[in-house]
């Protein structure tokens, strides 16, 4: 059974309030939910990826799963430091989560890619987000989000170099969904 979202404190580090550490807790929590799904996904995505260009997208994806990996790391870490208990279970991200789950199985690599876009720029507004949360409220793990959404930026760019056209747009420009976006690199 999936535990409740939990983030109450009893002590956290110098200068920091317990109240306003729940709060950073409780962003932190929902920021260590989705760079979990993401790591997961972006395996997913390695496993399932199909076509002449497999192996670019199969070996370009390792390192950005590690690179997520070391993401959930710091941000559970985190997590504790302010005195809060992360919860990596998986029943408690799908219990948590507001978002749907990735909806492409073995495809092609842009269908892949496409939905990745649409993937990293949820994550990345939302770690936005989150990075305007914790500006008042701890300057630390405000420090800590900037870095990641950083990272998840460039990790974008990968993705998105696949799919602009010459003149610099995406082909999946305006598609709604994962779904919608990996039909759009079939025209």
């Amino acid at each position: 059974m999936a535990r409740k979202n939990d983030t109450a404190v009893n002590y956290t580090v110098p200068g920091l309030k317990p109240d306003a550490a729940a709060e950073v807790v409780s962003t932190l929590q929902d920021r260590l939910n989705a760079l979990n799904d993401l790591a997961l996904t972006l395996k997913h995505v390695h496993w399932n990826v199909v076509g002449p260009t497999f192996i670019a997208v199969h070996t370009m994806l390792d390192p950005q799963v590690d690179g997520v990996r070391q993401m959930v790391d710091a941000t559970a870490e985190r997590i504790a430091t302010l005195g809060g208990s992360p919860i990596g279970t998986p029943g408690a991200l799908v219990a948590q989560r507001t978002w749907d789950d990735y909806s492409i199985g073995r495809a092609g690599a842009e269908a892949h890619l496409a939905a990745l876009d649409l993937v990293y720029t949820g994550v990345i507004q939302d770690h936005r987000t989150a990075i305007e949360k914790t500006e008042e409220l701890d300057p630390v793990t405000e420090d800590l989000l900037v870095a990641q959404a950083g990272v998840l930026e460039q990790y974008h760019w990968f993705i998105r170099a696949h799919l602009e056209t010459p003149e610099g747009t995406l082909k999946t420009a305006g598609a709604p969904t994962e779904k919608a976006a990996a039909r759009k690199t079939k025209r």
